[in-house]
């Protein structure tokens, strides 16, 4: 894999954005809901099935949702949804799930409601670094409209649905 690549991609990507300085958790979820006309919730996950579930974008019938595991710190629980983000915005396929899989996420839910989800395996893959860097330049982004005098509170990880 060539990873300058990646790194081209991540940068041009954040770079067409165009976000607003403050950049925030928030601005950048409305930002990228008012792209899309879908609303974005974000949760945390209860139990998941597997140990090798960090966070996961699925699209349902009417909204995007992320989960993401619980994390040891917001900075985690950031970064785990910023990569979310980045598969957003570098506008990676979802996959249209089986119903067997939707019930394994969302028992309670008809699985006709849950439409796609972006699943990975290798984590090595050109999507799943080109994902990373573009979350890596969000996070950094953030913090330095964090360190700005007039940034909004909280604007460090802590705005989750």
């Amino acid at each position: 894999m060539d990873y300058s690549v990646a790194r081209a991609r991540a940068r041009t990507a954040e770079e067409g954005l165009r976000l607003q300085e403050p950049v925030s958790m928030s601005s950048i979820q409305t930002h990228l809901e008012t792209a899309s006309g879908r609303p974005i919730v974000i949760r945390p996950i209860d139990n998941t099935p597997t140990d090798k579930v960090c966070g996961l974008w699925f699209g349902l019938d009417g909204l995007d949702l992320i989960l993401h595991a619980k994390a040891a710190s917001e900075v985690h629980r950031q970064q785990i949804v910023l990569h979310e983000f980045a598969h957003m915005i570098l506008r990676h396929e979802q996959e249209v799930l089986s119903h067997d899989y939707a019930q394994v996420f969302f028992p309670d839910l008809d699985p006709e409601r849950v439409v796609s989800a972006l699943k990975r395996t290798d984590f090595a893959d050109e999507l799943e670094v080109t994902a990373e860097l573009l979350a890596d330049r969000l996070a950094s982004r953030i913090r330095r409209s964090y360190r700005q005098p007039d940034a909004e509170p909280g604007n460090f990880g802590a705005v989750f649905g």
